[in-house]
């Protein structure tokens, strides 16, 4: 699967272009999309851009901010410094998501990133931050009080940034998704780097957790079965990774699951048989085991890598 269309909404939001021929009358109350058409054009086209938002977003700016396309993605690093210098103006900026880009414009493992610390620190009030890409993606242990959930899409998260996730101090967070991606792409984190997170260490208020898109999604399945975090969660999304009947037994032979409001396994390995137990043994549970996928002689794949 390759990210091949836009998000229409986002935190809730219809998403409008930054060149919209019309200002909404509630500019607050619309995702406002900045990015640039030519995925090679300079850097002052995006700025130009980021400044129309700017203009037609009203007093505070807006409420919910994506960055699309900035030109070189795949070697330039994400305008982060931009939206930064803006923060004085950015008083009412909640949901951020940086680099909502198709795999046309920019391959997802490309997309070079940046240190979000500065940025987490210049925006305390932050509640929503969406990060796709990981290239040169930075970000250091710190506490931040406002934010409630936390995505990062990559085709290979490295494991140094799983473990700094584990040692944020996010006391409000209850929303957490990583897409682990493969060691091929820089990914590789192990049962051992997400061990803050599984133990409920980290993290106490999480209800929805997704590990996602994981090349070793059994053996993280495995270590789910007995972890303490599963207990007081709603979600649990082990979806488009490489998920096999070791780790649909482990789940279904491991610590009950029927409190779960929802259960999200879909792009897995299973066998019609394991699949289909889940399913029956987890009645009050939305269980989702679509998109079966067919092991090929070379081996099992996720859903994203390059």
């Amino acid at each position: 699967m390759a990210i091949g269309s836009h998000l229409t909404t986002f935190a809730g939001l219809p998403i409008v272009a930054w060149d919209a021929p019309e200002t909404p009358e509630d500019p607050t109350a619309v995702a406002w999309r900045v990015e640039i058409e030519d995925f090679e054009g300079p850097r002052e086209d995006f700025v130009a851009a980021f400044e129309q938002v700017m203009d037609r977003a009203g007093p505070g700016g807006p409420r919910t901010l994506i960055i699309g396309e900035w030109g070189s993605a795949y070697e330039e690093r994400a305008p982060l410094d931009v939206v930064i210098g803006a923060a004085a103006r950015l008083g009412e900026l909640r949901s951020l998501f940086v680099g909502e880009m198709t795999f046309e414009q920019c391959e997802i493992s490309w997309i070079h990133q940046g240190d979000y610390t500065p940025l987490l620190e210049a925006f305390p009030r932050l509640e929503r931050l969406w990060i796709r890409g990981s290239q040169e993606l930075g970000l250091s242990a710190l506490r931040h009080e406002s934010l409630t959930e936390l995505v990062i899409q990559s085709g290979g998260l490295p494991p140094g940034i799983v473990r700094t996730v584990g040692e944020l101090d996010l006391p409000r967070l209850t929303g957490l998704e990583l897409w682990l991606g493969v060691e091929n792409y820089e990914g590789g984190a192990t049962v051992e780097d997400l061990s803050p997170i599984l133990t409920g260490r980290a993290f106490p208020a999480l209800t929805r957790l997704g590990l996602r898109n994981a090349e070793n999604a059994d053996e993280i399945a495995v270590a789910l079965a007995a972890a303490p975090v599963v207990g007081r969660l709603t979600e649990l999304d082990l979806s488009l990774g490489m998920l096999g009947d070791t780790g649909g037994e482990a789940l279904l032979t491991g610590q009950p699951l029927n409190h779960l409001s929802a259960l999200v396994l879909r792009h897995h390995f299973m066998s019609p048989e394991i699949s289909g137990r889940l399913v029956e043994e987890l009645p009050g549970v939305r269980v989702d085991v679509s998109e079966v996928q067919k092991e090929e002689e070379w081996g099992r794949y996720t859903a994203v890598a390059e």
